[in-house]
């Protein structure tokens, strides 16, 4: 589980997705300090399994259906990427319960600067917006965000100075595919709306989780 607070911007050393073997290796240092193969490392977003650690670099592998639901196969070698270690159980939870799951991309329409903030207006699917409410929360390419507006199969995020220079946000441009996160909040309580407007599953319903203290 992760914040959406990136630590640190890494930079892909090499990437190879050739659909059998694909592997990731990016270069990085802060988040290496504690980092031991089999520990989990959010990469714009996605949560990835290190292999391997190197002087200054890790490597991780990368299943098919991460590269169907992400943007991780566009990347490129010298490309910069937004990294987040797992929360640890003792730290504070800065941003919101990011998963690193994602649950499709979205695509950049529209980038405005309003004083020290930018706007940043994303197009995602109908699956994807239908769990997205205003001022709820969302993670882009990892970084947790408050929905500010949300229109059609659209909505926006305003990007603060700091989240501009610690992530790379602002290095993006209209057209770029950025990965997203629903809040798991509204995962579930689409799960448990479907499970009352059809036949109850088990014999659960709400009437059942409420007299089980849910």
């Amino acid at each position: 589980m992760f914040t959406g607070i990136i630590e640190e911007i890494g930079q892909v050393h090499q990437a190879i997705f050739d659909g059998s073997s694909s592997k990731i290796s990016i270069y990085a240092q802060t988040i290496l300090e504690d980092t031991r193969p089999g520990d989990s490392i959010a990469v714009n977003g996605v949560c990835l399994t290190v292999i391997s650690l190197s002087e200054g670099e890790f490597t991780a592998d990368v299943m098919p259906e991460t590269l169907r639901k992400s943007n991780l196969g566009r990347l490129h070698s010298s490309d910069s990427v937004n990294l987040e270690r797992a929360v640890a159980i003792d730290g504070r939870l800065g941003g919101h319960f990011v998963l690193g799951h994602i649950d499709d991309t979205g695509v950049i329409c529209k980038m405005e600067k309003e004083k020290n903030a930018v706007w940043i207006t994303i197009k995602a699917s109908p699956e994807v917006m239908e769990l997205i409410v205003e001022k709820g929360s969302i993670a882009v390419d990892g970084v947790s965000l408050t929905v500010a507006n949300v229109e059609n199969y659209k909505f926006q995020v305003s990007i603060v100075p700091h989240t501009g220079q610690q992530t790379t946000l602002l290095e993006k441009r209209t057209g770029d595919v950025v990965n997203l996160e629903n809040d798991i909040v509204g995962k579930y309580v689409k799960k448990l709306f479907y499970l009352k407007a059809n036949e109850p599953l088990g014999g659960i319903t709400f009437d059942f989780l409420k007299q089980n203290g849910f």
